[in-house]
């Protein structure tokens, strides 16, 4: 019996090693895929990077077809999307920390304030002088692309928790250590369909994660040792900016290789972004408030109304991780 089930264990973890469209471990696919990222960072234009990432953000509705393929009880959709329910409990408060952390947090602030001058040298400012202040008309743009942009990606967000909440979750499966995973399980439970639409969401959220997450590095790095660093900038131009981004991306390649469970790693990184959000939420209110530093741009009185309930919220939410984690 033993010697029978030895190739079966070899089989199954084999499997859960593996990538879920191509029969190599994870590692290796993630190795793969980084360095066609790396490589369309160094060599592909900004105007390029950009115009493919736009596109690819719209794959990720793939995670709404996956959760409506799911066939959810829409009864039960409507009044957990209305009515909350709430715990005061470690594992509750863990999660939404975790999820704070990953739509609030530091390097998204960074990255978006990078971009707008990545846009600004696209469209012929190449100098600082051309990029100083705002017209009404950019403002509303940025306004307009910031809206668009969390509302589709909270949107993404619930249907991804809806899709794994109403078939995973509802069949007793909570211990998932990858995507790949989570895409496979859904299969058995929501058919083929969601499984696949759910394998391609997660594909594309790793392409569109892994730029971000190298290259924002990379631009704190820059600016705080006061180097040129941009994307329109060829390698050559900006060696030390480059060598950041591919430090940071083997590194991040590394980790797959030292068997971490990525499910997990990515809660407790949420969780940890989780924490710094309430002071930095704080500080931004402060400054947006402030007539020396915004001039005539400071916060509306509806807008300060969101920004004090949003920091009261997410303070709350870190005070009672920290008090659950003692009782």
């Amino acid at each position: 019996m033993a010697t029978r089930s030895r190739p079966r264990q070899i089989s199954v973890a084999w499997r859960r090693r593996s990538g879920l469209f191509v029969p190599l471990p994870v590692p290796i696919i993630a190795a793969a895929v980084a360095a066609l990222i790396f490589a369309l960072q160094i060599f592909g234009s900004y105007t390029l990077i950009r115009s493919i990432f736009r596109w690819l953000a719209l794959s990720l509705l793939a995670y709404a077809a996956a959760a409506f393929l799911a066939k959810p009880d829409l009864f039960a959709v409507l009044r957990g999307t209305v009515v909350p329910s709430i715990e005061f409990s470690k594992e509750f408060l863990s999660i939404v920390v975790a999820i704070i952390g990953t739509t609030l947090s530091a390097y998204l602030y960074a990255w978006q304030s990078n971009e707008e001058v990545e846009d600004q040298i696209a469209d012929g400012k190449t100098t600082l002088n051309q990029r100083k202040g705002a017209s009404d008309k950019e403002l509303r743009r940025s306004q307009r692309d910031i809206w668009i942009g969390m509302t589709f990606s909270n949107l993404i967000m619930y249907f991804i928790i809806l899709a794994t909440g109403a078939t995973l979750h509802a069949n007793g499966q909570t211990e998932i250590e990858t995507a790949a995973q989570a895409a496979e399980a859904l299969k058995p439970i929501a058919g083929n369909a969601a499984g696949f639409l759910f394998a391609a969401g997660v594909i594309s959220v790793g392409f569109l994660a892994v730029p971000v997450m190298t290259t924002g590095a990379a631009y704190d790095f820059a600016q705080s040792v006061g180097i040129k660093g941009t994307l329109h900038a060829t390698a050559r131009q900006a060696p030390r900016f480059y060598l950041v981004i591919g430090v940071i991306t083997l590194v991040a390649v590394g980790m797959n290789f030292l068997g971490f469970n990525p499910m997990k790693a990515l809660v407790w990184a949420g969780i940890v972004q989780g924490f710094s959000t309430p002071p930095l939420l704080l500080l931004i209110v402060l400054m947006t408030n402030n007539r020396n530093i915004m001039g005539k741009q400071v916060n509306s009185r509806a807008m300060n109304v969101m920004a004090w309930v949003t920091t009261a919220a997410v303070f709350s939410a870190s005070l009672g991780l920290v008090a659950t984690s003692f009782i």
